[in-house]
């Protein structure tokens, strides 16, 4: 959009102020300010300049006044917002300075400043799970061998220290919880879970697959699976017509309907920003993360007399998901990656309109209705569908076959206890796990 020619003047007149300041020429930065606010008092970057002149002498609530007022001109600046967080904290306001700075990351979820002062004031309240949350996604966007700005550096450091501390709690929250389990397998080969915990403890690395949240070691990073090692897929497609029939009659009720992608204030929302809390991207669900819709498995008795067959991927609290996903005309799911590489997903298209397409890794693939394909989507994958009407999958999530049912169970207990230590289940929020939906 273009901006007016006094728009732009006081852009200007700003930006110089900060270059002389920045210059080491006080005298023509602090004249550069006073002619802006002649011009336009009550602009929102003047008012956040002269905020930030208060907040440098101490005059943190005169800061706020002019911070809250800025802030409500001009919602989607992250510097008002961020400047407005730094005042709230001065003041001793920290929860409303912790909201502060989750306003901050919806609107830049790269801004690393804000997730480093978030993460302290979570430590100073007492949070300490909270703030390694913080801290660990903040370390995840600085890339390997970068050195943060010296402004920054002392904050990383704390934040790593955090992050590490709060492993070793986890590795022994972990240890003293399994020990039973993992005694009443020991003739079982575990060499793959181990190495699974040693990588949410970050004491190993990924590589290959890219789960948002929990990596098992040495299973195979196959993108689209051959149907011979799941002969149940032939009950679940024999029955694609009378799920189809049950789809139709849940499409009729729109109202029935919701948004895939609803994440709570304060996610990193970056690549979800167009359809978080968007029916364009619309699911019925029979489970959802392991959550059941008992009105809703009533309406579908055949599919769900049909999925019977299926291994569902069953941790309690994450799966199963079984549900419609109806993605609609003009949309497009980003590629993403799903949170764990324990489970593959399971795709029967129903309505399939021209223009619609599914990549895995490297490989692209259409929707065939009634034919059903098993894909790993711990591996990057997206969806679009570029026709006029609506697409409709059938989706649900199975164990992959490589798992013993020894590693199963340590799985599902894993999980468990995980969301134990951090007081929720780590959704990618209240722990290190992921951001974004698990399946398109």
């Amino acid at each position: 959009m273009q901006m007016h020619s006094g728009e732009q003047r006081i852009r200007a007149l700003i930006a110089s102020a900060r270059d002389n300041a920045r210059s080491g020429r006080p005298h023509d930065a602090e004249r550069l300010l006073r002619q802006a606010q002649s011009e336009a008092p009550r602009h929102p970057l003047v008012l956040n300049e002269v905020a930030l002149q208060l907040l440098g002498i101490g005059n943190a609530g005169g800061a706020l006044e002019l911070l809250d007022e800025a802030a409500q001109a001009s919602a989607g600046n992250p510097e008002i917002h961020f400047n407005r967080a730094a005042a709230l904290r001065a003041l001793g306001n920290f929860e409303d300075a912790i909201n502060a700075y989750e306003r901050v990351i919806e609107i830049d979820p790269r801004r690393i400043a804000a997730l480093l002062e978030k993460g302290t004031l979570e430590a100073k309240l007492k949070r300490p799970r909270a703030a390694a949350v913080s801290f660990r996604t903040a370390l995840q966007m600085i890339p390997p061998g970068i050195q943060p700005p010296p402004e920054l550096q002392s904050l990383v450091q704390n934040a790593r220290d955090t992050v590490e501390r709060n492993n070793r709690e986890l590795e022994a929250h972990i240890e003293n919880a399994l020990r039973d389990l993992k005694t009443r397998f020991s003739g079982e080969s575990l060499h793959r879970f181990e190495q699974c915990v040693e990588i949410i403890l970050q004491k190993r690395t990924i590589y290959r697959q890219q789960p948002t949240f929990m990596y098992y070691p040495e299973l195979p990073p196959i993108e689209f699976y051959e149907p011979e090692p799941f002969p149940w897929l032939e009950t679940i497609e024999a029955a694609a017509d009378d799920i189809r029939g049950e789809l139709l009659e849940v499409m009729g009720e729109q109202s029935e309907l919701e948004p895939y992608v609803v994440l709570p204030r304060g996610a990193a929302m970056e690549q979800w920003r167009e359809l978080n809390n968007s029916r364009r991207w619309s699911v019925y669900s029979l489970w959802n993360e392991g959550k059941a819709f008992p009105e809703h498995i009533v309406r579908c008795p055949k599919t769900v007399a049909a999925l019977n067959a299926a291994p569902l991927w069953d941790c309690p609290g994450y799966g199963p998901t079984a549900l419609f996903s109806i993605l609609d005309a003009k949309t497009r799911i980003p590629a993403h990656t799903g949170p764990v590489n324990t489970r593959l997903v399971v795709h029967l298209p129903l309505i399939v309109p021209d223009g619609c397409g599914f990549r895995v890794g490297g490989q692209t693939r259409e929707w065939q209705p009634g034919e059903a394909f098993v894909f790993d989507d711990s591996i990057d994958h997206e969806a679009w569908n570029n026709s006029d009407v609506p697409r409709a999958v059938l989706i649900f999530s199975i164990w992959k076959p490589f798992l013993s049912e020894a590693e199963r169970e340590l799985t599902r207990a894993l999980m468990t206890t995980m969301g134990e230590f951090y007081g929720t289940q780590p959704d990618g929020h209240a722990a290190p796990a992921t951001s974004a939906p698990a399946q398109p």
